[in-house]
């Protein structure tokens, strides 16, 4: 619509009205939006609090798949430089089948507040890996990623964090990656906006 348009429809709007059924209007109007914000929040506030408990019965479920142990080193390669190497021990002690286990791994030193290195990998595991089952992994990641880059001390610890896995079909049995950090944040600002425990 034009501007002369819009005009014409707030004149006829505001036609016959005095100023007090005018600010009426305007403060019922500005009512109605807020309380559309407060049910769409409200709504968004229900999704992620779904989103956070979902996240929270997959971290029990994770903890079940062990990392029993890990370790990360840097192998020397003639004439091609240094390979970052990951070796891992793991024991599924889930009651389903994992085809691919995602990882958060952090090397950093116990005197140290900010770690070495923080990053996520994966694995996709030939043949899966059954309930009971353990298996050790040697992993190499690319020697020009970031894993490449590492320059830790003797001291330095790698630990090794589950965070997903996936079941013989190849889709997500428990995750904690769909309920991140700004997820978290979100949360907690409209609990406070809204007055919401």
């Amino acid at each position: 619509a034009d501007a002369g348009d819009v005009e014409g429809k707030m004149r006829d709007a505001l036609n016959g009205k005095t100023a007090e059924q005018v600010l009426a209007q305007a403060e019922q109007i500005q009512a109605e939006r807020k309380a559309r914000e407060k049910e769409q929040a409200l709504a968004e506030i229900r999704e992620l609090v779904a989103k956070r408990d979902k996240a929270e019965q997959a971290k029990q479920q994770l903890e079940q798949f062990q990392v029993v142990r890990s370790r990360f080193y840097m192998r020397e390669r003639q004439y091609l430089g240094k390979q970052p190497i990951i070796e891992l021990t793991v024991k599924n002690g889930t009651d389903q089948a994992i085809s691919r286990a995602y990882f958060t791994g952090t090397i950093a030193s116990p005197d140290r507040s900010v770690p070495w290195h923080e990053d996520q990998f994966n694995y996709s595991i030939s043949g899966g890996l059954e309930p009971g089952e353990e298996a050790t992994w040697t992993l190499a990641p690319n020697s020009y990623s970031d894993w490449g880059k590492v320059d830790a001390p003797a001291d330095a610890v790698f630990t090794v964090l589950v965070e997903k896995l996936d079941g013989p079909d190849g889709e997500a049995l428990y995750s904690t990656r769909d309920f991140s950090e700004r997820d978290r944040n979100r949360l907690a600002e409209l609990k406070k906006q809204y007055g919401v425990d």
